[in-house]
């Protein structure tokens, strides 16, 4: 008999699968057996890096530049992300607190890592990005979710933070624009609530991976808030990521900006937990700061939010509840309650029905999930027009 395999740690116990990439297989497998499927469940922009970065990664390749760098990043790069804080917030950041890393992922472990001890707990939203919640759990944290609603923008604000702060809350974790809802706070709720959590020497994590998709608003008039938490404080770990606005998602390259007393000890774990991120992808994302890519980046930006405007009209049309426009990223948070089905068995029953793959609410939270569905318009506007006209068919045959 086969001796049994050891068993694995309970910490894969308090990880669930993530749905939003299960359903992505399974749209694929019907692609594959020759199904026509419309995807805007994954939040990977249609667009791909632009023409100066694949210019600066044929030139690190021809040049060598494929060992180890500094655990850090290399200098030019993280001088490169502080002056674009200049350039397009006026704001100062030293390039000494830039730490580049393998993707918003490895930035958002090592930041856990360095802050949370075990059994402390850190609020975030629910609904909230999924791995968030893993994030913390990787570091022996308990990632206390509370609910939030279109009355607070879907997130969390100073007066939710002293409800739910216990003895042993250690800090927060916020995102704005925040997955999967699409909306940003609203600076006021940025000051106070780091204000809130400071006075009780808590730490912040500001997830920024969005910022740099902030739209303005003509369906309800909200200004888009695309200012850094770093406006505010300092003393907060911000972490971005090249994955989003700058479209290098397989890239796995992103950063975080810390105090510069906690940058000995972020280094130290990213030696050795992750050694360097990707000397290639590192020159390769000098080219994001020419001034073409730039432009090239404005434009799409643009385009998204084009996108934006034609998906929730059209969504509303065909009876789905979308209580905020959302401001930020690609995505939508719809109500599906009307139509007397589970998120579940709707995104399924879409996929399998109708050809197109969504998201459903249960991967973000408990609270209210089996209402919720996430679309994301990171594809063609044309490809968004046919999804809605083959939901308003199969809506219609329900």
């Amino acid at each position: 008999m086969t001796k049994p395999l050891p068993a694995l740690s309970l910490r894969n116990d308090a990880i669930a699968p993530f749905q939003t990439m299960e359903l992505v297989k399974s749209a694929q497998a019907l692609e594959a057996s020759g199904r026509s499927i419309i995807h805007m469940s994954i939040g990977e922009p249609d667009f791909t890096a632009t023409p100066s970065v694949i210019e600066a990664l044929n030139q690190a390749l021809a040049q060598g530049k494929s060992h180890y760098t500094p655990a850090l990043g290399i200098a030019p790069l993280r001088e490169a992300i502080a002056t674009h804080y200049l350039r397009t917030e006026a704001l100062e950041v030293d390039p000494a607190c830039v730490i580049v890393t393998a993707g918003a992922s490895a930035a958002l472990t090592l930041a856990c890592l360095a802050l949370v001890n075990p059994g402390d707990e850190v609020l975030l939203t629910d609904p909230s990005y999924p791995c968030n919640r893993h994030f913390v759990a990787a570091a022996n944290g308990i990632a206390k979710t509370i609910p939030v609603g279109p009355e607070t923008r879907y997130q969390l604000n100073a007066e939710l933070i002293r409800k739910h702060w216990s003895p042993s809350t250690r800090g927060v974790l916020l995102a704005s624009p925040a997955n999967p809802t699409g909306t940003s706070m609203a600076w006021v709720d940025v000051v106070d609530s780091m204000a809130e959590v400071r006075s009780r020497d808590g730490f912040v994590i500001m997830d920024e991976i969005y910022q740099g998709l902030c739209y303005g608003d003509a369906l309800s008039g909200i200004a888009p808030n695309p200012r850094s938490a770093l406006h505010a404080r300092k003393d907060v770990v911000i972490c971005n990521s090249f994955s989003k606005t700058f479209h290098m998602t397989g890239w796995r390259l992103g950063w975080l900006v810390v105090p510069p007393d906690w940058v000995a000890s972020f280094e130290k774990l990213q030696q050795n937990l992750f050694i360097c991120p990707s000397a290639l992808a590192q020159y390769a994302a000098l080219g994001c700061f020419t001034e073409e890519s730039l432009a090239i980046i404005q434009e799409r930006k643009r385009e998204f939010e084009r996108r934006r405007d034609c998906i929730i009209a059209g969504l509303r049309r065909l009876g789905f509840e979308i209580p905020l426009t959302p401001d930020g990223a690609f995505y939508v948070w719809a109500n599906i309650k009307r139509f007397g089905m589970g998120s579940s068995s709707f995104t399924q029953r879409m996929l399998q029905e109708a050809g197109v793959s969504i998201v459903p609410g249960a991967d973000f939270g408990l609270s209210q999930a089996n209402d919720w569905v996430r679309f994301s318009y990171a594809c063609p506007v044309d490809h968004i027009e046919a999804a809605l006209t083959r939901i308003e068919h199969w809506l219609g045959a329900l």
